[in-house]
Order: structure tokens, then sequence, then C-alpha cells
């Protein structure tokens, strides 16, 4: 089986492949804790394929994205040590079959050029990948199969903690879907204001993109915080999936297992 996984500030989340298989058969998310080992890896992983009936014997592949430097060095290490075998790690020099028309390629976080690479593999033409997580990213890939770049901004949840740092009176609330637009009480306001304030911000961005791009542009949308947010977008969103980071990180895998000829990362390809 494959491992795929994908460090994120926030959480990580990750999965498992069986061989030839192009659906994940398990998948599970757990709160990124940057100072974790390798062991303390190895363990929960062993911990959760055992809920399934899995062991760590079952994997024979690995790879990682991180936006956390120091857990992928962990996760190779893990999976050295409890996996037997060099867990790739997405970055500069690993095959991934999309040019990169940026500035500075090295510059492009490894979960955006992984959800561009599963965004394009699945649609075969330009589209726009909105990621919610800590921060929300926008990244775009031209018909020709190209990243030409994207839009970050803060995320929901670092809103969240922002007010409730700087604003003494204020409570911290949970991100979830409002009851209303008019919020009858401070908790209540405070979720309104996060949750369509953020809609806001996507229909608004995307409606920009796409007026650039094409009104025709399909967008796909994942992370973690997804299914807080996207019930309030009322337009310009064609498909929500919440693993398309991990279907990427399966198709750089196989493409770097099979040997194929494919793009390095690079700005002039």
């Amino acid at each position: 089986m494959l491992l795929v996984v994908d460090v994120g500030n926030t959480q990580t989340h990750f999965g498992v492949y069986p061989d030839g298989d192009a659906e994940v058969a398990e998948d599970w998310r757990f709160a990124t804790v940057p100072e974790s080992t390798s062991d303390e890896l190895g363990s929960a992983l062993r911990n959760l394929l055992a809920l399934r009936g899995l062991g760590l014997d079952d994997i024979d592949g690995s790879i990682v994205s991180s936006t956390v430097p120091l857990l992928s060095e962990e996760w190779a290490r893990m999976a050295a040590r409890y996996l037997g075998h060099e867990m790739l790690i997405v970055g500069p020099g690993l095959r991934t079959g999309m040019p990169i028309r940026m500035d500075n390629p090295r510059e492009v976080g490894a979960d955006r050029l992984v959800n561009a690479v599963a965004a394009y593999e699945r649609l075969g033409r330009g589209c726009i990948v909105v990621d919610f997580g800590t921060a929300i990213t926008y990244d775009v890939v031209s018909d020709a199969g190209e990243y030409l770049g994207g839009i970050i901004t803060p995320g929901a949840e670092i809103s969240i903690d922002a007010l409730y740092r700087r604003a003494a009176k204020l409570p911290k609330v949970e991100l979830v879907e409002p009851r209303a637009l008019i919020g009858k009480s401070t908790v209540e306001a405070i979720r309104s204001g996060i949750v369509f304030g953020f809609a806001g911000q996507v229909e608004g961005i995307v409606g920009r993109l796409r007026a650039e791009l094409g009104e025709d542009t399909p967008v796909l949308v994942t992370g973690g915080l997804s299914g807080a947010l996207v019930p309030a977008v009322r337009a310009h969103i064609d498909d929500v999936d919440p693993r398309l980071t991990l279907t990427g990180l399966r198709i750089i895998w196989e493409r770097n297992r099979a040997g194929k000829a494919v793009h390095e990362p690079s700005r002039s390809d």
C-alpha cells in the first residue's frame, strides 16, 4: 500500500492507497505538532492503521508534502525506521509533471503544487484551486498544465485567534455554520462575521480571477475548513474534494516510481 502524508500548519492529513488503486482506502486527520519526533509519528501511524486491521508492514511506498520543514525530516526518518524504505518528499528536484511559471519556483508551497497537479489531472484544463487551511490559498493552472501563481490570505482560524487576543471582551468561538446572518449574541455575531466574511472574500477573489482567466474556468475547493465555509459561498464553486491533496500526492509518487519523462518544477521548462 502507498502512504500519502499532507502536513499542514494546523492539521496533518494522511491516507493509504491499495496497490494499483486510484481511490484512497482510509484517511485520517490529526493536529500538527511541530515538535513531533519520528518515533511519535510511527506510533501514531501504527495505532491508526491497526484500527482498520492494517499494519506498518502493509506500507511499501510513501510520500510527504509539508509546510513544516522539520516535520518533513521526521516523517522521512519514520519511514526509514518503521517502514523500511525512503519516503519521497515533495520539493525541488522531485518530478511533478507541472512547469512552474513563478519568479522563484522554490517559493511555491508543496501543498499548493500538489493540489494543482491533482486538479489538472482531474480536469485536463486550466483551473483554480481554493484551499481552506491555516491560510486560504488560490492557485491557478493554465490550459497547458502550467502552475501560474496564486493568492494567499490569512485563514479563518487565524482571524478568530487574532480577534480573541486583541479584543479583551470578545470570546473565542468555534468555526461552525452560523444559524443566521444577523447574530443574536456576541458569539453568533462573530461566527457570522467570520463565515460570511470569508465567503465574500472567496466570491470576490474567484470572481476577479474568472474575469481575467475566463468565466468558465472551473473552481475546485479543498482543505480541512471547507466544510464550515463552503456552504456560505453563493457562487463560483464547481466541486469540493477534501482529499484533493492526497490524490495529488499519489499522482506524483506514481510519476516518480514509473520514471516517466515528466517536467521538473522550473520557471522556463
